[in-house]
């Protein structure tokens, strides 16, 4: 075999992969965002968007409110609905904004190792959040990508000597605004503070690592401290603290979770994985590796502790990772690496290709996959069962998770008697006296001002079905005492209250 010649074939080879890798990421892409434009609001975002709006029209969160989100979702969404209002186009133009701008915030910390590493690693993540269907559109974890990434590039500005203490400041607001989403996201942020630390510390300027940690610490407790202070004024601090300390944690922390490997495709990952891994290997055998590298495998390594303790097996818990393992896995193409690691170049090449064949596959089964289809038809004639009986004035008591009641209710601007949004808390654990209390609270509003309709939703999954009322008798003799059913469709029941009741 002639050496010289097959090390030039790879060389070529190693050449010519990037490109091709970073086109056709950028062709699925952009067959899969124009797949998605019909896609309707469905699941998790309808629910925001209800409180958002309850919010708009004066109700406290937490107080009138019941619910175990952190403050940034809620804002976002209310900001979303003041601006472009609760369409499904607002949500798509919203979603695909925010996508765009995180995916330009990837492509501006991969720029110094070549323009196919920035190109790729936006377009990698943007292929994914979209393959990952309309379920993953406006998610937290998504959300909060763009704001990790914003902070990343501070403190690479900063340990690059490219930007002072203020690079520093910007790295810590976007983190305190991360945590605002995600509390989880307080890991990160140390992980981050003490490698800004050890390099302050080896610069030996004493008053300059002051400035630069001074900067990072207080700005990354700016947020934190501005929507502490205004739950406090609204009178929503102490429902919060009630809510998170005396449900969230002790009891719903632990419902649902599943083995961290369910809930997703593992297939799509070995490969970026292994992809992720290969360039790391070799920036690192090359001595190219620099702060880019380093901040890049932080964020990987926290994204996974970050999904494993939610626990919830969510694949849009992954996105964090899918960011900075992306950005990491293209950084093969930088040119220094191509030309000294031409087999590692196509071996992460060949990766990267099978992670876009995994993507392509599972893109094309979620973008018009039918159960979105069946929540939109559904909540369509909810809308129109509730809208042509009520009147002005008549609240509605829903008892759902996220089966398009509450969407519902947004549509025909109609409030709740209770300070209850989900039933799930309910059902589960109800030995225990925080779970008793919130069953005696939720009955007691009912009773003092009862809805003129109720809507029970089945359901899916665990815990779900109309005979789950069972379970709950105080409020299983209530509705036999002051409602009947004058409806049973296709994935919801629904009570009207009795006259003179």
């Amino acid at each position: 075999m002639n050496c010289p010649g097959y090390l030039r074939y790879v060389r070529t080879a190693a050449n010519r992969i990037g490109p091709v890798v970073v086109f056709a990421f950028g062709l699925l892409t952009a067959v899969l965002v124009v797949l998605s434009l019909p896609w309707p609001v469905v699941l998790d975002a309808p629910v925001f968007h209800y409180v958002a709006w309850r919010m708009s029209e004066g109700d406290v969160l937490y107080r009138d409110i019941h619910d175990l989100n952190v403050p940034g979702p809620y804002l976002v969404h209310l900001a979303l609905l003041r601006t472009l209002g609760p369409g499904e186009a607002a949500w798509r133009a919203f979603d695909l904004g925010w996508l765009a701008a995180t995916a330009g915030a990837l492509g501006w910390l991969a720029a110094r190792w070549g323009g196919l590493a920035g190109a790729g690693a936006g377009l990698a993540f943007a292929a994914y959040h979209v393959a990952g269907g309309a379920w993953q559109a406006g998610q937290k974890d998504f959300l909060m990508c763009l704001l990790l990434v914003a902070a990343a590039i501070g403190v690479v500005r900063w340990l690059e000597q490219r930007g002072g203490a203020w690079s520093l400041a910007g790295a810590g607001l976007a983190l305190g605004a991360a945590f605002s989403f995600k509390p989880l996201t307080a890991l990160f942020t140390g992980a981050l503070g003490l490698l800004v630390v050890v390099v302050a510390v080896r610069r030996r300027d004493a008053a300059g690592a002051a400035r630069a940690v001074g900067a990072y610490v207080g700005a990354a407790a700016a947020v934190p401290a501005a929507l502490v202070i205004w739950l406090a004024v609204s009178g929503g601090l102490g429902p919060w603290a009630d809510i998170t300390f005396g449900y969230g944690l002790p009891v719903y922390a632990h419902l649902g979770r599943s083995a961290p490997w369910l809930g997703h495709r593992w297939l799509g990952w070995i490969p970026l994985g292994l992809g992720a891994s290969g360039a790391l290997a070799a920036a690192i055998q090359s001595r190219r590796a620099d702060a880019r590298h380093l901040v890049a495998a932080i964020g990987v390594g926290w994204g996974i502790v970050h999904y494993i303790m939610q626990g919830k097996g969510a694949e849009y818990h992954l996105h964090p990772v899918a960011a900075f393992a992306g950005l990491l896995a293209f950084s093969i193409f930088a040119p220094a690496l191509v030309t000294r690691r031409p087999w590692l170049t196509v071996s992460v090449g060949v990766a990267l290709l099978a992670a876009l064949v995994l993507v392509t596959t599972k893109g094309l089964e979620a973008s018009n996959a039918p159960w979105m289809w069946d929540e939109e038809r559904r909540v369509r004639v909810l809308t129109e069962d509730l809208g042509r009986r009520l009147s002005p004035g008549d609240t509605v008591q829903v008892l759902d998770v996220s089966d398009g009641a509450l969407h519902a209710l947004l549509r025909l601007g109609v409030r709740q008697p209770t300070r209850y949004i989900m039933d799930y808390s309910f059902f589960h654990e109800v030995h225990r006296p925080v779970v008793r209390a919130m069953r005696a609270e939720f009955m007691a509003a009912l009773e003092a001002a009862p809805p003129r309709f109720i809507v029970l939703m089945r359901g899916a999954g665990p815990g779900s079905g109309y005979d789950r009322i069972t379970r709950f008798p105080e409020l299983a003799e209530l509705l036999a005492r002051r409602y009947d059913g004058i409806e049973t469709r296709d994935g919801y029941r629904l009570y009207t209250r009795r006259a003179g009741t």
